[in-house]
């Protein structure tokens, strides 16, 4: 087993994958929904960043713009992801938002858009899968005995840029401080006048982006297809799930150990175990701890 890999493998897992659980746990947390579309607004993204792509690569043919095709594909990406994520907000949230039984209601919503949402794109795009153009270029970094290629140590500063630049804007806008407050007590901030449909609009535009960004970095490895988004939404669950829904640290430990448990897997039994492995981990995890590793915590929602 060669250890190097298996690090870096699991270190670019554990951001991708963190990127896609917290993108749920805000939503749980703030609007009490479980965003079964995620995996749709995954797929979207990875078709818009495909056809600028796709347009680029026409145009880096009679000049040489290659430098610039790798983040004009990521923002194109991130952007569907957000168009997408408004989108779902307006069809799934806002219509039923106060209605009786929301968290079941938003639920079966979001599961139905995410089904109709994938046979247009297999209507539009058709069965074939597509592949984006390499985004961070051939470098290669070697550290010591592990050599980083550039799609890993690529996804691996995107991912962190961009969740650190989310999160500060959390924290220091007046939206995002909205966005806390709405994942703190949902309905203590409506009392204090932030509105729910407004604030909605921002948390799943906040959370499409960051499942934009998801579908460009594994779309190097992996290609994208109208189902493409089925399997990083099971695994953005089971991320969140077993770090505690609501709780954005808990995501990230969670999604370092099944980040790990993947590279581990894949190195040890093959890539074919990993979803097996990965939930018994999180049967194992959740029957000591039924709220997932950090718990979910007074100041987030419970169902």
């Amino acid at each position: 087993m060669d250890l190097g890999f298996v690090i870096v493998s699991a270190v670019t897992l554990a951001c991708i994958y963190g990127t896609l659980a917290i993108g749920i746990s805000i939503t749980w947390s703030s609007l009490g929904l479980i965003n079964m579309a995620y995996g749709l607004t995954f797929a979207t993204a990875g078709y818009g960043a495909w056809l600028v792509g796709d347009q680029l690569q026409a145009i880096d043919a009679i000049s040489d713009t290659t430098w610039i095709v790798g983040p004009i594909v990521i923002l194109a990406g991130i952007l569907t992801g957000a168009a997408c994520g408004v989108v779902i907000c307006a069809v799934t949230f806002i219509p039923i938002h106060d209605k009786p039984n929301f968290t079941v209601r938003g639920l079966i919503a979001s599961l139905a858009v995410s089904l109709i949402g994938t046979q247009v794109l297999l209507q539009v795009f058709g069965p074939r899968a597509k592949s984006l153009p390499p985004l961070f270029g051939d470098w290669e970094l070697p550290i010591g005995n592990v050599v980083i290629t550039a799609d890993k140590g690529g996804a691996m500063i995107s991912s962190i840029v961009l969740l650190a630049l989310a999160l500060r804007w959390m924290k220091s806008s007046r939206r995002g401080l909205e966005i806390r407050a709405m994942m703190m007590n949902p309905h203590a901030a409506s009392l204090v006048g932030i509105g729910v449909r407004r604030t909605g609009f921002y948390v799943m535009a906040l959370t499409g982006a960051l499942a934009g960004l998801a579908s460009v970095l594994l779309s190097q490895t992996y290609y994208i297809s109208p189902f493409s988004g089925l399997t990083p939404l099971i695994k953005g669950l089971s991320v969140a799930l077993l770090g505690g829904l609501g709780s954005v640290n808990g995501a990230i430990v969670a999604a370092v150990i099944l980040g790990t448990n993947e590279a581990l897997t894949s190195a040890l039994l093959g890539g074919q175990y990993a979803l097996i492995t990965q939930f018994l981990l999180i049967i194992i995890v959740l029957l000591f701890r039924p709220r997932g590793i950090a718990g979910i915590l007074d100041k987030a929602r419970e169902a």
